[in-house]
């Protein structure tokens, strides 16, 4: 590994173009200055082309000027990761199912974009794939449909989402033959999600399996695009409903009972959640 103070010296070295000025710059003698490049050279061959009054970088040279780059900023975001007085400053990690995944994303946008010191990092996966991810470190906060009971994740609360029954606008769809006659846009939660809503609307229907298929995605954005092209109805979560741009094209059939799911909030219990986790999250349930 080489040395950092090497490291730095190179660079202000690179930096300001002249022996003299760097040591000065650093507070180190000229011989300092010359000993750390030499060491470096030592390690890595000729970084410099000394002339009598500037220098010049070798190819090894701007490739270790390049390497000093990356680890400044490493060091930076080491640095963020561990500050927690500013919550406005650092990365956020957040993976969710896709539905409240395209409600929240556009509003971690505009934090952001109010705060530009935040990265933002999120992920849209299924409930198998978000419980890992925690565990695992990948992610600091998950959003999931299902409760964990692993004791090594902090569960709380997150918000309620409806699911709905979604047909193209204008079509008939109140009754099971009605249904049966428009046929049903299949997702990879289509099935679970339909049981749960139509079994509680529909008690005496034989089921979900038994109506005309007529079509799946798996993109969670475009599940609704067949829909409203009057090829079949779905079911799906509130807000995946909302985030599809042409509503005047669909319906949503309403019905009793409300089917509500659950989102649960999960992060690693050992240690806490970092202050700009614990303010997107508040102001992220504040705007569902």
């Amino acid at each position: 590994m080489l040395n950092p103070q090497w490291l730095r010296t190179f660079r202000t070295l690179a930096e300001v173009g002249n022996f003299t000025r760097t040591a000065e710059q650093l507070d180190l003698t000229q011989a300092a200055v010359s000993q750390h490049v030499q060491r470096l050279e030592t390690q890595l061959g000729p970084l410099l082309i000394r002339r009598p009054r500037q220098i010049e970088l070798t190819p090894a040279g701007r490739a270790l000027l390049d390497y000093c780059a990356e680890v400044a900023a490493a060091d930076l975001r080491l640095q963020q990761s561990l500050n927690d007085d500013d919550a406005t400053q650092g990365e956020i990690s957040l993976i969710t199912p896709g539905s409240i995944g395209l409600a929240l994303y556009p509003r971690l946008l505009e934090l952001q974009q109010q705060h530009p010191g935040l990265s933002i990092r999120h992920r849209f996966a299924p409930d198998q794939d978000v419980l890992p991810a925690v565990l695992d470190n990948q992610f600091e906060l998950g959003l999931v449909t299902l409760r964990p009971d692993d004791p090594r994740l902090a569960v709380s609360r997150f918000a309620e989402e409806p699911l709905e029954l979604i047909a193209p606008a204008g079509a008939p769809a109140s009754t099971w033959a009605e249904l049966d006659a428009l046929g049903f846009i299949n997702h990879p939660d289509g099935h679970a999600m339909a049981n749960r809503l139509l079994t509680r609307r529909y008690p005496g229907a034989p089921g979900i399996r038994s109506l005309r298929s007529t079509g799946f995605t798996n993109q969670i954005a475009l599940i609704l695009e067949p829909v409203a092209r009057g090829l079949g109805f779905t079911v799906l979560p509130r807000y995946a409903r909302q985030a599809f741009a042409r509503q005047d094209a669909i319906q949503v059939v309403e019905g009793e009972p409300a089917v509500m799911d659950t989102l649960w909030l999960i992060h690693r219990a050992e240690w806490g959640v970092s202050a700009r986790g614990r303010w997107v999250v508040e102001v992220l349930r504040g705007g569902i």
